[in-house]
């Protein structure tokens, strides 16, 4: 059964809209160079945590629990989770070619 976005996001607002998440945004951020550690994009960084905190609450301020996804690696994400759809494995497999080839 897939989980609305409106109902997955609410656990993580809770978290993302406190006093304290803005420094361990900022601790990831230096943490991952400034960089998607998906496909190293540097524009519109998110900050993503590795555990959903719906399913792992008690990793909401673990910097450990966090990396940093361009918007779209993060919505890719984002929709696998919620149960929208699993990414193509052909397609995974171009991706992975074509971030070999940039570095």
């Amino acid at each position: 059964m897939a989980v609305s976005r409106k109902d997955y996001a609410a656990h993580s607002r809770r978290v993302t809209k406190s006093p304290r998440w803005k420094a361990l945004r900022m601790q990831a951020l230096d943490r991952d160079g400034w960089q998607c550690v998906q496909c190293g994009e540097r524009r519109r960084l998110e900050v993503d945590h590795i555990l959903p905190v719906r399913d792992r609450p008690d990793l909401s301020f673990s910097l450990s629990n966090l990396q940093c996804l361009c918007g779209r690696c993060h919505s890719r994400k984002t929709r696998i989770e919620i149960g929208l759809g699993q990414p193509n494995p052909a397609r995974q497999a171009w991706r992975q070619l074509v971030r070999m080839g940039r570095n």
